[in-house]
């Protein structure tokens, strides 16, 4: 079984898209623990009906605030930590599972259109996302034209990723993308929480972990597995109004924690969303 966390503020329509996937897609049974920022949209409530553990925090917090919250009820060896603005792959959990048992390892996340198997397919996947989203860009946001811009992207998704789990079934490349992280408790326990000083969050997990595999070897460095790719519809609300983070006093740069040398050198295979 499998523990999910997300962190929502509003986007009633792509939280309903999200949901729709892990339920229909997900192989395991899972719990869901949704960490809801202040919404008004009536997506808290949303979630409560479709059976997921709500947070309902009174305001808008920092990403590593919001999944350290879900860490301290998730019931479950396997978290996944999940943007709310994906669609998952077919059977995503069972293979990510499978691969982190078979290949030993306890950070693990999908592969989708900041990076796949090599630059140019990478380059070509994100000029035909580009060009649908270019042409939905003044339409409005809802559950219709979302779900119309993930089918013109891939047509038939499930075909798409039996063809990717057939092609590069245990195929990794060390990395991170963090809008699909899985890691086990054992991970957490070795490396620690998300660290609530840093909105980058993903970065610094992914150098963490690097570092404590380099210095203890007890533990393998974070891997992007090539046969399970979620659609990210990447900054796709970027425009949306947010509230101040209620933490943001907190926060701090990347730089202020990990020196140039630590990042050139732990960075190397990273790849920023």
């Amino acid at each position: 079984m499998i523990t999910i966390i997300t962190a929502v503020h509003n986007q009633l329509a792509m939280n309903r898209l999200f949901f729709e996937s892990i339920k229909k897609y997900t192989h395991h049974d899972f719990e869901l623990i949704v960490i809801d920022n202040a919404s008004t949209d009536d997506s808290a409530n949303y979630f409560e009906k479709a059976g997921a553990t709500v947070i309902r925090n009174t305001e808008n917090y920092s990403y590593p605030h919001t999944q350290n919250q879900g860490i301290k009820i998730a019931k479950y060896n396997y978290l996944a930590f999940l943007n709310n603005d994906i669609i998952v792959a077919s059977n995503w959990d069972k293979t990510i599972i499978d691969s982190m048992n078979n290949n030993g390892l306890d950070a693990l996340t999908t592969c989708g259109l900041e990076r796949v198997e090599n630059e140019k397919k990478t380059k070509r996947l994100r000029l035909k996302w580009n060009l649908i989203r270019n042409a939905f860009k003044y339409l409005p946001k809802n559950y219709s034209n979302l779900k119309l811009m993930h089918k013109l992207m891939y047509f038939d998704w499930k075909k798409f990723n039996a063809t990717r789990k057939l092609q590069f079934n245990d195929t990794f490349i060390e990395g991170c993308l963090g809008h699909s992280v899985i890691l086990t408790k054992r991970a957490i326990e070795l490396c620690g929480e998300w660290d609530v000083r840093l909105q980058e969050a993903d970065f610094d997990l992914f150098m963490r972990i690097k570092k404590r595999s380099l210095e203890h070897q007890d533990i393998k460095p974070c891997m992007i597995d090539l046969s399970v790719y979620n659609h990210h519809y990447i900054r796709l609300t970027a425009k949306a109004k947010y509230k101040p983070f209620a933490d943001a006093s907190n926060l701090i740069k990347l730089n202020q924690k990990w020196s140039k040398l630590e990042m050139d050198l732990l960075l190397k295979e990273f790849v920023k969303n």
